[in-house]
């Protein structure tokens, strides 16, 4: 223990904010770090989490990734540009943790693991990722970019979490195309995929999302570059 300086006042326990006194929270229920420490590449690949810096006691939560598609790119694009929205989802789903949902339908935080940013900014990170490996495009961006487009895709998120009931990663997105200018929606279709998962811990549910996300994603991109 530090002395302390001269003319300093020690304050009980009871009295001290934080971050003097840190509040314990249950695991599942402890706030994520916001550190980059680990990265779940595609699923039949090397799932490498590697532990976040040390901090104030107790076990600290592995971060995992999400992977795009690889580049498959092919001549004749089509000369389109789309905007791709950030996915919206319930309020648990716009946070950056893995969720597990009970087979009475309830939604729960699963300790010791956290995605590498928000789930919906990470997911249309991989969606324009995806889109434009493939080389089908003329462009794809973002809103806030104000790139001129001919469509925009809108998505909400409508499951993405660990069915404890059945042992599987469910990733269930919808998505609308809609024509730039005249608001008109051109194309709507919900994207499912169900991926085994051999137990409920970080590094299983973040290989089983990733996997069934890379369904999903390929679906999605076949879908848009169809224009249909």
């Amino acid at each position: 223990m530090l002395p302390r300086a001269r003319g300093e006042v020690s304050l009980p326990d009871s009295e001290r904010t934080v971050p003097e006194r840190m509040t314990r929270l249950p695991l599942s229920l402890a706030l994520p770090g916001r550190l980059l420490a680990g990265r779940f590449l595609r699923a039949g690949a090397l799932l490498a989490p590697l532990a976040l810096l040390g901090g104030c006691g107790g076990g600290t939560p592995l971060t995992f990734d999400l992977a795009a598609l690889p580049g498959q790119a092919r001549a004749g694009g089509a000369a389109r540009s789309i905007v791709v929205s950030e996915p919206v989802g319930l309020q648990p789903m716009e946070a950056d943790r893995i969720i597990v949902r009970e087979p009475g339908g309830s939604l729960s935080f699963l300790g010791g693991g956290q995605w590498a940013d928000r789930l919906p900014r990470l997911i249309q990170t991989r969606v324009i990722q995806s889109l434009e490996n493939t080389g089908r495009l003329r462009s794809v961006s973002r809103p806030g970019d104000k790139v001129p487009s001919d469509y925009q895709l809108v998505s909400e998120i409508r499951e993405f979490d660990i069915n404890s009931g059945t042992g599987e990663a469910v990733v269930d997105l919808s998505a609308k195309l809609i024509a730039e200018g005249s608001g008109r929606v051109v194309n709507a279709r919900v994207f499912t995929a169900r991926v085994p998962v051999p137990k409920v811990d970080p590094q299983s549910a973040a290989a089983g999302l990733d996997a069934a996300l890379s369904q999903v994603l390929g679906d999605l991109v076949r879908w848009v570059n169809s224009g249909r």
